[in-house]
């Protein structure tokens, strides 16, 4: 009676050293996807309280090796549930780009932005509750940089 949990310890046991160790090892290696040229910048003031901006770069800024060449740009802020909260919009008007456009598969050539978000749900007068906030930049359909943001009230 005071042996019971000795026969599956050492069928456990006995099955570790029949297994042959190729079997049992994961590969570690994983293959990375190229990320985007550009980058993301921390957003400011932050936290923030109703309104921020957040800087980025499209590109090889500022080499810009091929200054002509369009990247298709998309910048969204989330929640902690990764539900889409809002898209910022671009702040100003540079390199022949309107300013005001939201950042939604937007064409944009290599340089620095600013982009502007009122601190509301999309589409709506809604301010958004305080909390922490994820924002993410992709370039040309890849991940460029994620970076977390705060709303204070």
């Amino acid at each position: 009676m005071k042996h019971r949990w000795a026969a599956p310890f050492l069928l456990v046991l006995a099955l570790g050293v029949l297994v042959p160790s190729a079997l049992t090892a994961q590969d570690t290696t994983r293959t990375q996807r190229p990320r985007a040229s550009g980058g993301l910048e921390q957003n400011y003031p932050n936290p923030f309280n109703p309104e921020t901006r957040i800087p980025f770069n499209v590109g090889d800024f500022p080499a810009c090796t091929d200054p002509n060449r369009l990247h298709r740009v998309t910048l969204r802020v989330y929640n902690l549930l990764a539900q889409q909260v809002a898209v910022p919009v671009l702040l100003g008007g540079e390199g022949g780009v309107a300013g005001g456009q939201p950042i939604e598969n937007l064409q944009l050539p290599c340089r620095h932005y600013v982009a502007y978000w009122n601190g509301k749900y999309q589409n709506t007068d809604r301010e958004v509750a305080s909390g922490i906030y994820i924002y993410r930049l992709e370039i040309d359909g890849r991940m460029s940089g994620v970076k977390k943001m705060i709303v204070a009230k």
